[in-house]
Formats: structure tokens, C-alpha cells, sequence
């Protein structure tokens, strides 16, 4: 079990307490295909690929970013074992679906996993589906909508749940969603979809993020931390000769992004799946926009920050959002000048200016 563990540098690393769970019932486990999905360093794909070593194991991530950091702790992994980025589960047949969820998981990306595993499986195949939750009901009855024979065991630290594929299901759900929102007065039309920040709707962030930003004909915009697209889509269509490149770590967030632009006939929007924070264009955009996420602290906000100041040309200008200014206003002037606030209903649109000194910033340290 050491190779779960011990990462290149030889620190400990152990699997979330759901992934753990799947781990430690690998033994009642058999499958000649399997997939599943992973919140940390696809620990348990690794372990079952050791352990059936004539199986094919496929583990995905939404998320480029997370994809990368398990394939860097594994250097080398067993043939029989793939992490891939992509926005769906694998589209084939297996015995065996395994998703490690955390009880505090968006609840409609939940549903459909469970869905599109249940889909993935042949007849007679098993879902294990696990939570960190000992006391969970609601996962329960999830799959219990979906599942006719659904078995369960309780451990100290969550539950594991074992669904049997009896029958197809006679009716398929579609979580995806279009909706429209106004920009200037224009309606928009944008794709979302669950895993993909802001699903269903414009955030008020967001909102305030546009209504902001002024962009003028032949503009080159750089939107980072795209999500569904929003910001791209309204800065697309603000200006004639206006060219918007999106970028995001969430291969769901690039395919929302790109349906957007098709809904609305929009040529001059690119995408790019990107987690490296160096993005093509680099040193030729006018304007960098972001909405970045809370969690992590400030690291995201960190890279938004580095990475906008690579892809800027001197004077271009960066323009973010957020409820917690004094970070900002403390951090942003090491890397943009003019930095000003302006506050929007509890939200605070921060804005700098790229300076004219061609230094490059060093990326790894902002992850």
C-alpha cells in the first residue's frame, strides 16, 4: 500500500477519507473495465490497476489542473491505468464504476455522475459510490432513484454504497442548461453545465464584473477563469473588431464556452484548456478579465494575477472581482500599477495597469 502514499519527494500523501474507503474494499471488487473519478491523486485507479493488473482502469478529472498533479505524483504507472482530462466519463462498457463524492459536492454534478455511471455499465455491473459523510441519507436516496438494488456499509469515516445495474434506465435526465441573460441591452444565449462555475445563471460577481468593463473596437480581451462563458460571450459582442480569447483548467468550462459562442454566431471567440497560466497571445491583450474562485485561499487569485501580467501588453489592464478587496489591495501593486477599487454592492471590481518593464513572472510559485 506504500505506493498509494508516498509521492516522488518521498512526503506522505493520503487519499481523501471516500477514496480510502473504495481502497480498503478493493477486496470484494473484480472488474475487467473499470472507471472512476478521484478528489485527490487517483489513488484508487492506481490501486486497481496493481490489483488486476489484466484490467482496463480509466480515471477522470474535469479539471486539467487536478488531472496534471496526479500524473506528476505518478511517474510511472502501470500500463493498464489512464488519468485523462475530459468532460465526461470514458463513453464505454465496464464492469465496474467507482466515484469517491464528498458530502459537500455540488449536488446536480452528483446526480449526474451517478446517471452517466449507471449508463457506462453493462448489465450486472456495480457502481461503488462513496461519501465522507457517516451519517449521509441523501446520497442514499440518489442512488436510490437510479439503482433498484442498491447495498450499503457504514465506516467511521463515510459510507460506501454499492448499486447493481439491473435494468436500463427508461428515461435518460440532461442536466446541461441554456439560458439567457442581457448585456447592454442585447440578449445573450449561453450553455452551462454542473462542475462548470455559474451553472444556470449569472452570478452577481459576474454581473458587476461586466457591467464594468469598458471595451473599445478592435479590442483584444483576455478572460481567464472563463466558466460558462459569460464574461467572454458579452465582452464578444460589446465592439465592432472586438477578439475575446476564454481560457480554463475545466474541460466542461471550454466546451460551455465554445456552445456559447455557436448559440450566438460569434466568430471572434476563441477557447484554450489551460492550466499553466501562460496562454497563446501572451504580451498582446488590452484588457484581462477574472472572477476567481474563493477556495484556496488567494492561490488562484495569485495565479490570475500572474498570469494576466504575462499575457498583457505594457498598459493593457486587468479587471477582477471580488467581496475581499484588502488582499488585493495589498498584493496587486507588486505586479500592476494605478491599482484602483471601486465598490459594487458588496462586490469590488479591482482594476491595474500592466507596466512597461518586460519582466516575466515566474508561474510556479503563484500554484
Amino acid at each position: 500500500m506504500k505506493r498509494m502514499y508516498a509521492s516522488p519527494q518521498g512526503e506522505e500523501v493520503p487519499p481523501y477519507p471516500q477514496e480510502a474507503i473504495l481502497i480498503g474494499a478493493m477486496s470484494q471488487m473484480s472488474a475487467s473495465r473499470a472507471l472512476c473519478t478521484s478528489p485527490g491523486l487517483a489513488q484508487f485507479a492506481v490501486e486497481a490497476a496493481h490489483a488486476w493488473p489484466h484490467a482496463s482502469v480509466a480515471c477522470t478529472y474535469f479539471d486539467l489542473f487536478r488531472a496534471s498533479l496526479a500524473l506528476k505524483h505518478w511517474p510511472v504507472l502501470p500500463t493498464n491505468v489512464r488519468i485523462e482530462c475530459s468532460i465526461d466519463l470514458a463513453d464505454e462498457e465496464v464492469d465496474l464504476v467507482a466515484l469517491p463524492l464528498s458530502a459537500s459536492g455540488e449536488a446536480e454534478l452528483t446526480r449526474e455522475l451517478i446517471q452517466v455511471g449507471h449508463e457506462r455499465l453493462r448489465l450486472g455491473g456495480k457502481l461503488y459510490a462513496t461519501t465522507n459523510n457517516p451519517d449521509d441519507t441523501w446520497l442514499r436516496d440518489q442512488l436510490g432513484n437510479i439503482f433498484r438494488k442498491l447495498n450499503h456499509q457504514v465506516f467511521p469515516s463515510g459510507v460506501m454504497y454499492v448499486g447493481t445495474k439491473t435494468e436500463r434506465l427508461k428515461r435518460v435526465r440532461s442536466f446541461s442548461c441554456e439560458f439567457a441573460f442581457r448585456d447592454c441591452g442585447r440578449l445573450i444565449h449561453a450553455f452551462s453545465r454542473p462542475g462548470v462555475f455559474s451553472h444556470r445563471r449569472v452570478d452577481a460577481g459576474t454581473r458587476h464584473l461586466m457591467n464594468a468593463m469598458q471595451i473599445g473596437p478592435n479590442a483584444r480581451v483576455l478572460d481567464i477563469g472563463c466558466g460558462a462563458g459569460v464574461v467572454s460571450l458579452a465582452a464578444a459582442l460589446r465592439a465592432e473588431g472586438v477578439t475575446v480569447h476564454a481560457v480554463d483548467s475545466n474541460a466542461r468550462a471550454i466546451q460551455c464556452t465554445q456552445r456559447g459562442a455557436e448559440l450566438n454566431d460569434l466568430d471572434n471567440l476563441t477557447t484554450e484548456l489551460s492550466a499553466a497560466g501562460r496562454y497563446s497571445g501572451t504580451r498582446t491583450y488590452d484588457m484581462a478579465l477574472a472572477n476567481p474562485p474563493y477556495y484556496a485561499g488567494f492561490r488562484i487569485a495569485k495565479h490570475f494575477l500572474a498570469a494576466g501580467r504575462e499575457a498583457l501588453r505594457p498598459g493593457g489592464r486587468i479587471l477582477l472581482v471580488t467581496k475581499r478587496p484588502d488582499w488585493y489591495q495589498q498584493n496587486m501593486p507588486a505586479w500592476y500599477e494605478n491599482v484602483t477599487l471601486s465598490e459594487r454592492k458588496g462586490y469590488y471590481v479591482v482594476e491595474g495597469a500592466c507596466p512597461d518593464d518586460g519582466a516575466s513572472v515566474d508561474m510556479v510559485d503563484t500554484l
